[in-house]
């Protein structure tokens, strides 16, 4: 049974939107691939170099690492008792 003119026309009109889209899926694959893989190294080391940088300020910020600081045992032990070993 011949089928009209309109759908002929939606078929087409149907059959270049789904290839448009698989086009458009090939290139971004392709711009996923074609990435260098060195530049996400990059920023992930510069991004831990800034947080080391980050965490030795809070540090001297607060004091954290320095001589002066009670032993650690001695903060845990009441009232000032040696700690049993």
């Amino acid at each position: 049974m011949p089928r009209g003119r309109s759908t002929f026309s939606k078929r087409q009109k149907e059959q270049a939107r789904q290839q448009k889209q698989r086009d458009k899926t090939e290139r971004k694959t392709q711009r996923r691939q074609d990435q260098p893989e060195g530049a996400v190294v990059v920023d992930e080391a510069e991004e831990l170099r800034q947080m080391r940088e980050h965490a030795a300020e809070q540090a001297a910020l607060f004091g954290i690492g320095s001589d002066d600081e009670p032993d650690p045992v001695e903060l845990l032990t009441p009232h000032g008792k040696p700690a049993s070993h």
